[in-house]
């Protein structure tokens, strides 16, 4: 037997647009705190639906986007109308995200999780040198490049796409490791990962050559070591129109130009 999914609580990027249909869809629909709410629905691009997703990890809360931002790629389509009706007929996905753990050259360690991917950047004008290891196996000893990222499905339609990364099916119990500007090795471009594996980044004449590592919007500055591996314990529930599931999205980007 299907949910109903009754109470709301109506939150929009800062965006004038954003903003202007929170205040029409409250006046339909009231609006409720988060806590007593059934779905939450996000009103803005897709920045706005990831910080929304990663405030509400393991609240086990739904969150239901409408775009009212650029490119909305996670986000279902803004319409005023039937909104009750679509959330209770929208698919659910739950997903882990990625755990990034960094040990960082002031003395201190990091943590933050990743929905989309885990990057490391090159921090000056050198490019970055890395060693990178999968479950204790150095499977790089030196990658000379601008960057490194570990993309989930999720994700990977997103920066692993813009740097020639592949398109991973939501349901694909994939990760994918894909380089930026690679130096050398000059023809690696890049790994599909098992979902389950730990990946260690060590950064090579850190002093000469600092590295930045980004988890989602989380910048962590001048790290010397990165472990990611998926969360085992932390978990997002996104809803998404039946005619426009995130699978559905993710398939359809292999065959545009």
């Amino acid at each position: 037997m299907s949910l109903t999914f009754q109470t709301f609580c109506f939150l929009a990027s800062p965006a004038t647009e954003a903003l202007a249909a929170r205040d029409e869809l409250i006046r339909i629909y009231g609006n409720v705190p988060t806590e007593e709410a059934d779905v939450i629905v996000a009103l803005g691009g897709d920045g706005f639906m990831l910080q929304t997703l990663h405030g509400r990890m393991n609240s086990g809360k739904l969150v239901y986007g409408m775009n009212r931002g650029s490119i909305g790629f996670l986000m279902n389509d803004y319409r005023t109308d039937g909104l009750r009706e679509r959330i209770n007929a929208a698919v659910e996905n739950t997903f882990r995200p990625l755990l990034m753990t960094t040990a960082n050259a002031d003395g201190t360690n990091s943590t933050a999780l990743a929905i989309n991917e885990v990057s490391l950047f090159r921090q000056s004008y050198q490019a970055a040198k890395l060693r990178v290891e999968v479950d204790g196996v150095v499977r790089l000893e030196e990658l000379i490049c601008d960057g490194l990222m570990v993309a989930t499905p999720a994700g990977s339609t997103a920066y692993n796409l813009s740097a020639h990364g592949p398109i991973l099916p939501l349901d694909a119990p994939l990760l994918a490791m894909t380089p930026v500007s690679a130096f050398r090795p000059r023809r690696w471009r890049g790994a599909l990962l098992p979902n389950k594996v730990t990946v260690d980044i060590h950064i090579l004449e850190d002093e000469k050559r600092p590295v930045n590592a980004v988890a989602d919007n989380t910048e962590i500055k001048s790290v010397l070591h990165i472990r990611i591996a998926q969360s085992e314990d932390m978990t997002a529930r996104i809803l998404s129109d039946p005619d426009r599931s995130w699978s559905d999205r993710i398939l359809a980007e292999q065959f545009e130009d």
